[in-house]
């Protein structure tokens, strides 16, 4: 078992990608122990429906005591996350 595993994104996370990155996200939460990191390198856009697939990845990790961490994400999209408050719900690197 993977003890805290990361996750590339590698493409923007919006609607038309969102259904395949939450089942790889799924996955990797169920077969992990630890932390997970979702690295958000290449991502130049994000949308409700990314925000709220990170949202509810930061809520499964949390109700085991986890936790989602972004790195690697465009000063745009760390700004977002940030006036949305989302540096709440994840670390941001």
């Amino acid at each position: 078992m993977n003890e805290n595993p990361s996750y590339r994104a590698g493409r923007d996370i919006v609607v038309a990608t969102v259904d395949a990155m939450k089942a790889e996200l799924k996955e990797l939460i169920a077969s992990s122990a630890g932390n997970l990191t979702v690295d958000m390198s290449g991502v130049e856009m994000i949308d409700s429906k990314g925000l709220g697939l990170l949202i509810a990845a930061s809520n499964t990790l949390g109700a085991s005591e986890r936790k989602l961490r972004i790195v690697g994400a465009a000063p745009d999209i760390v700004e977002l996350f940030r006036v949305m408050r989302l540096d709440r719900h994840f670390e941001i690197d």
